[in-house]
């Protein structure tokens, strides 16, 4: 599966969830989880809206009164209002007095705060891990911008209820969805001043500057006037964007329009496609391969784990004999080609290595996508194979089985029969 973001007018967390529910997401899975957080003050509404004539979803969070931001005030945000100077200098102590100020309504909260409300929701494990990398993401670029730890700095407009629904919603959504990574070549954004909670501040804020500067995403200057990007959408963009290059020919398989609510000369609509290379089952691959002769078992235990974390597919070892018949390790590495700079550096650095062969290969893959299977475990993610003659394959998540079979203290292999079982009937 191949997903692709289209970013012309910027991005938002509800935008996101947006495009989501219109991909495909399953709405009714989506409110069960929001209604089991410990969070009140709002319902949600989502429903269909045209946007420069365009039909989309639009996913919206409506706080009551008390709840209630600025947000898509557009006079408020273009600082259209007179401000006191001092505002500009605001210090995180005075902060908790002023939260009745018109531009201070929501709470104010830790990102311990954050985590532990999402613990308290009942989603999947996956979900749950996601929500919390994308507001680490956020934690990181708002600690960066105000000089402090992640773990200290306080959330305003993204500690609110709105942005907190937004981002679990995104997390769900996607986790729904079987998406991992999403190509995503760049975020449009606009230009100008915005206002928050700290006084005017310049577009692109520094949250979303830090969050794009630290993920190397690249931005696309739009020359319209606004905030097009926030630090929620910026943050989702992070999590799981793929550099990987869109096809130069493509099919679509499926799309989804989200809707913003802000109404800029733009029409902001984020688009997201499913998409497919024509020659499916043809993709390319490299293979780097290195001998090893005076490494440790730890050291390539830990240099494997490493390989695996910055993006190799595939890490193995052979025992090879080398020369003056010493006993070595050969190390082969299957990646993609983006992140064959990476990993090589990564083997030079970890390893006595000085030289790394490297050979480029095609590849036939089966297609496949991610479902889940009820059992009376629970839910189980497993991996939906289509081979040659068109019939399909099914195969259980083994981290999947492994988490459920860890939870329910029985025998992994019971879990593992059980989803097999009920995918037979099913089929």
């Amino acid at each position: 599966m191949m997903f692709y973001l289209e970013c012309e007018s910027g991005i938002a967390g509800d935008m996101m969830v947006a495009a989501l529910l219109d991909l495909g997401a399953d709405e009714k899975k989506l409110l069960d989880v929001i209604k089991t957080l410990p969070l009140e003050g709002y319902e949600i509404k989502i429903s269909r809206v045209k946007k420069a004539g365009i039909d989309a979803c639009d996913f919206d969070v409506i706080l009551d009164d008390e709840h209630a931001n600025h947000d898509h005030d557009m006079e408020y945000l273009h600082g259209h209002i007179e401000e006191d100077h001092h505002e500009h200098h605001h210090h995180h102590d005075h902060e908790h007095h002023e939260q009745h100020e018109h531009h201070h309504h929501h709470e104010h909260r830790h990102l311990s705060d954050v985590y532990s409300i999402i613990d308290s929701a009942v989603m999947t494990g996956h979900a749950r891990d996601l929500a919390k990398k994308i507001f680490r993401i956020v934690a990181e670029a708002e600690a960066k911008a105000h000089a402090t730890s992640p773990d200290e700095v306080h959330f305003h407009e993204v500690g609110g209820v709105d942005s907190i629904i937004d981002i679990v919603s995104c997390a769900v959504c996607l986790d729904d969805l079987g998406i991992d990574e999403i190509i995503i070549p760049y975020l449009a954004e606009g230009q100008g001043t915005v206002r928050c909670a700290h006084g005017i501040l310049p577009i692109p804020v520094p949250a979303v500057q830090n969050i794009v500067e630290a993920h190397k995403i690249p931005l696309k200057k739009i020359g319209c006037t606004g905030e097009f990007v926030t630090p929620t959408g910026a943050a989702v963009a992070a999590a799981l964007r793929s550099d990987k290059k869109v096809p130069d020919i493509y099919r679509i398989i499926r799309s989804g329009y989200g809707a913003g609510k802000r109404n800029y000369e733009r029409a902001s609509l984020v688009r997201i496609y499913e998409i497919e290379s024509p020659e499916t089952g043809a993709d390319k691959i490299v293979k780097l391969e290195s001998d090893i002769d005076d490494s440790t078992g730890e050291r390539l235990g830990y240099l494997m784990d490493k390989l695996y974390k910055e993006g190799a597919r595939e890490v193995h070892y052979s025992q090879i004999q080398m020369k003056k018949n010493r006993p070595g390790i050969e190390l082969t590495v299957i990646c993609d080609e983006d992140k064959r700079e990476g990993l090589e550096k990564i083997i030079f650095t970890e390893t006595t290595t000085i030289g790394i062969r490297r050979i480029s290969m095609e590849r036939t893959t089966l297609p496949r996508r991610n479902d889940f299977v009820n059992t009376i475990y629970g839910e189980v993610k497993v991996k939906k194979v289509t081979l040659p003659g068109g019939s399909e394959k099914t195969y259980p998540e083994h981290d999947d089985v492994v988490r459920i079979a860890t939870e329910k203290d029985v025998p992994v292999a019971e879990v593992w029969d059980e989803v097999v079982r009920k995918t037979d009937k099913r089929e």
